[in-house]
């Protein structure tokens, strides 16, 4: 029996959001996650069973995909890179808008489950974002009760060990981008490694190919340590001019940088106790899609 491709379209399209959330957070990437999200529609809409719950249907339908596209090997190629970060959005371009809770989506929270593997991310998000049991977790992603207790456990202290990260308050959050960004134009290097954690890191990310500007090329594994960080932040803010907006990516603050009307890179941060921790510098073109429009973000 198939069931009404007009029924079948209203279930789905109100659970859009919520799977391109879901698919996002697994992957990463949001052009991937539409992507599965367009898979799982012609799933959804081809089945032949009856859907008891159809959120818990369509969860599991894209996480099984998204464990699929993370095992091929394009994407083990992808994950491997020590630069890669999630790509950068703005919640209402990437038609995600307000359904996430801000911590859920934010740079530093992705970061992490990108560190993880993916059956760590899956168990996860399934046991504390949707409160999926562990039988329904053990059947998805093919392993036993008890393993996949101890892969939440492991994936949990690498969330805990970065926690404080995700929930800074807005307002420090933008006290210190604007800072950041003010101290980096003038070149004042004491300055940022004030406000930069001594063990700061920062990883930018080029792409697969790399990005030179102002001659300077993007950094091809994590730089840690504030003096280093600023010294590097202070030496590209030199060799570059770019016009530069405060945009909401992530649900946080965050600088986006422009090349004419063309996004360039953007800059986010994760930040603790009054201190940058992280910074994040992603200019990888071909992932710099939802930011937003030029003029829609605030000019300092």
């Amino acid at each position: 029996m198939k069931f009404a491709t007009n029924s079948n379209l209203a279930t789905f399209e109100s659970h859009r959001a919520l799977l391109v959330a879901h698919a996002y957070r697994m992957l990463g990437d949001l052009g991937r996650a539409e992507d599965i999200v367009q898979e799982a529609w012609l799933r959804w809409d081809g089945r032949k069973e009856e859907a008891v719950s159809p959120r818990a249907y369509l969860v599991t339908l894209v996480t099984r995909l998204c464990i699929n596209e993370l095992d091929s090997a394009r994407a083990r190629r992808e994950e491997s890179r020590g630069d890669r970060l999630p790509e950068p959005i703005d919640l209402d371009e990437g038609g995600l808008g307000r359904v996430e809770l801000q911590e859920q989506v934010s740079m530093a929270f992705l970061v992490v489950l990108q560190r993880l593997t993916p059956a760590e991310r899956a168990v996860l998000l399934l046991r504390d974002v949707f409160d999926f049991d562990y039988r329904e977790i053990a059947a998805l992603v093919d392993k036993s009760e008890p393993a996949c207790r101890k892969l939440l456990e492991r994936a949990r202290e690498n969330v805990a060990a970065e926690k404080r990260l995700f929930s800074a308050s807005p307002e420090a959050h933008q006290r210190l981008l604007g800072a950041f960004a003010r101290a980096a134009s003038a070149g004042d290097l004491d300055a940022l490694v004030e406000m930069l954690a001594e063990d700061a890191v920062m990883v930018t990310d080029g792409g697969a190919e790399g990005r030179r500007g102002g001659g300077i090329r993007n950094l091809q594994r994590p730089l840690q340590g504030a003096r280093r960080i600023a010294a590097f932040v202070a030496a590209t803010a030199r060799s570059m001019d770019l016009a530069f907006e405060i945009h909401e990516l992530n649900g946080q603050p965050a600088l986006v940088f422009y090349e004419g009307e063309a996004p360039f890179a953007a800059l986010l941060l994760a930040v603790a106790d009054n201190r940058i921790h992280r910074v994040f510098f992603h200019a990888d073109l071909s992932r710099l899609n939802h930011l937003g429009p030029r003029g829609g973000g605030e000019v300092m």
